[in-house]
Formats: structure tokens, C-alpha cells, sequence
């Protein structure tokens, strides 16, 4: 499979990859959920070096129990899922090592509010987000934003714009290539 394959795969597609033994595509599938889920540890440790590890912990359940993974989610909902389960456990865990003096003392809880620089480069990631989005033909536009913005499914995005399913999927394929080729002749510019 080329490397512009995996880019603008689905993500069912690289779990299926992945199951079959392709290694690459897991890789793929780490790096676009990687950085959502490490800045979501920051957020709720406060900037703690123990993100690092928990995204570790997190994506080594992913590939362990990506047998299990069931398509009435996104991929994104469940690896967001087993992010959360691993945080609490984190969490626990902690707790279990603390004295009972200091398990029961009061302090403030971490901050799950961005800090500037974070709003700062969430801020140019929608803007530059928007940009592309915009130089997309209209009905790509909207299949991208019903897709991979409002979550629907392909099922659900067939029902509300009165398509077939295949209709669907394919021209999701094709806005998804186009975006990305948008993308890449950014990124050269």
C-alpha cells in the first residue's frame, strides 16, 4: 500500500489493515489520534510529564483490544473511550499511594481549560481547517463536515442527503483526497 493510501484511509479500513498484520497502518492510525489524546492527558494532569505514559498505556490497550473494537462507533469515540478508562485507573492508582492524610485533604483540581499557547495553536489549526475546507467543491465540503465534524456515519449521512450509500462513501473517498492534496500544496507553498 503507497503512503498517500494510508493518509486518506479510513479508519475502519487501517483497523482491518491492521488485524490482517499491517503494522504501518497502525502507525497511521497512532499518529492521527495521537496528538487529541496526549493533549487531553495535559489538560487533565495539569501539564504533567505522566502524559507521555499514559498515551503510551493507551495506545498499547488500543492495539492489544483492537480486535474488539465494534463498528457502531467511530474509531475515535473508542480509543477516546479507553483514553478515559486509562486516565481513571491512572488516577486510582495514585490515589492508592497517597497517605490517608493527604487522600483526604482538599486541593484544587487541574485546570481542563486550554492555556494560551494551546488556544493560541487550536485557534490557526481551525483557521488553517477552515481554509482548506472552503476551497472544496460544495458537496465535499458538507459530506467533510457531516463526516469527520459532526460524526455522522455513512448510513446516517446517506438518510439526511437522500443518497445511496456507495453514492456516499465514494465521494467521501474523493473529498478526502482532495483535501488532502489541498494540504500537501499548502504545506509546499
Amino acid at each position: 500500500m503507497e503512503i498517500a493510501d494510508y493518509i486518506v484511509a479510513e479508519d475502519r479500513e487501517l483497523v482491518d489493515r491492521v488485524l490482517r498484520g499491517d503494522d504501518t497502518a497502525f502507525e497511521y492510525l497512532f499518529n492521527r489520534y495521537r496528538d487529541a489524546i496526549h493533549r487531553l492527558f495535559v489538560q487533565r494532569l495539569g501539564g504533567s510529564n505522566d502524559a507521555d505514559d499514559l498515551l503510551q498505556e493507551t495506545f498499547i490497550k488500543v492495539y492489544i483490544n483492537l480486535h474488539r473494537y465494534s463498528r457502531d462507533y467511530t474509531f475515535g469515540q473508542w480509543v477516546y473511550t479507553i483514553a478515559r478508562n486509562t486516565f481513571i485507573d491512572f488516577i486510582r492508582r495514585r490515589q492508592d499511594d497517597l497517605s490517608i492524610d493527604d487522600r483526604f485533604s482538599f486541593s484544587a483540581p487541574a485546570s481542563s481549560a486550554p492555556t494560551p499557547e494551546e488556544s493560541v495553536i487550536n485557534l490557526q489549526q481551525r483557521t488553517q481547517i477552515e481554509h482548506y475546507l472552503e476551497r472544496l467543491a460544495p458537496r465535499y465540503r458538507q459530506l467533510i463536515v457531516m463526516r469527520f465534524f459532526d460524526e455522522y456515519s455513512y448510513e446516517e449521512i446517506a438518510a439526511k442527503l437522500s443518497l445511496p450509500l456507495g453514492t456516499v462513501k465514494t465521494q467521501i473517498h474523493r473529498a478526502r483526497e482532495q483535501m488532502c492534496r489541498l494540504i500537501a500544496e499548502g504545506e509546499k507553498n
